[in-house]
This record gives structure tokens, C-alpha cells and sequence, in this order.
């Protein structure tokens, strides 16, 4: 709907979440900077790939043979430095469907998947490389 109503709502929305953050700068002294560089956009161009191919693989387990779905918990290292690079991780496993993250740790991320072999591939650990290669810093 396109409506001078609607999109004023929408443009008030934004300037209310902008002085919300500016504000949330200047009180807590801890400006956050989002650098987007073609490292970052590779990743997300990356991320879009998976979320897009895991769609995929999920409609087909549901749609199709429904014995295949292996319900799986598990707790994988992290290997990456920050607490950045750790939410990066969580969240990047948690927008890829059929696996999502139920616990973070300092050290080790507790991951549920639809199928175990989700669990083997985070295992293998390409997403988590791809944030250090995006992000830098390793322990």
C-alpha cells in the first residue's frame, strides 16, 4: 500500500530509531561504526547464497521423504577472538534455515539442526572462517 499515511508512519519510524541511537551513543560512550567493505559485502553476498541453498534443502526434506530429518543438538568450538565475531556466528547460523543457534558461550556455540549433517558442515567450519576472513582477528 502506498499511502501518505503509511509512508509517513515509515519515515517517522526511522527518524525515532535514529535519535533512539544517537542518543544510545552519547549516553553509553561506546559509538558502533558498521565498516562495509568488499569483504563484508562478499560475506553477505556469501550468506545470501547459503540462506538461499538451505531453503532449498529444507523444503525439500519437508516436502519430501520426511524420514531423513534427524533432529540434532550440538555444541561446536568457536575459534574466533571477539564477542563481535561470536554474534556475527550465531546470528549468520540462525538465518540459515533448518539450523539455529539455541546457546553461545565464550568458547563454544550450542547449535540445533534439522539434519545431523548441518551439524558436520558448520563442524568443517567455513562460516566461521569467512567471518575471520571478513572481520580479521583470530585467537
Amino acid at each position: 500500500y502506498i499511502e501518505p499515511l503509511l509512508l509517513s508512519f515509515g519515515v517517522l519510524s526511522i527518524v525515532i530509531v535514529l535519535i533512539v541511537l544517537k542518543r544510545m551513543d552519547t549516553v553509553d560512550k561506546e559509538p558502533m561504526t558498521v565498516n562495509i567493505n568488499h569483504k563484508t559485502l562478499r560475506y553477505f553476498i556469501w550468506l545470501i547464497a547459503q540462506i538461499a541453498q538451505s531453503s532449498l534443502h529444507v523444503t525439500k526434506l519437508v516436502w519430501g521423504a520426511q524420514d531423513k530429518i534427524s533432529p540434532t543438538l550440538a555444541k561446536l568450538p568457536i575459534d574466533t577472538a571477539s564477542p563481535k565475531h561470536h554474534a556475527l556466528y550465531a546470528n549468520s547460523i540462525t538465518l540459515t534455515p533448518g539450523t539455529l543457534c539455541v546457546d553461545l558461550k565464550s568458547n563454544e556455540i550450542t547449535v540445533h539442526a534439522l539434519q545431523e549433517s548441518s551439524i558436520e558442515s558448520l563442524g568443517q567450519g567455513e562460516m566461521e572462517r569467512k567471518i575471520t576472513e571478513t572481520l580479521g582477528e583470530k585467537k
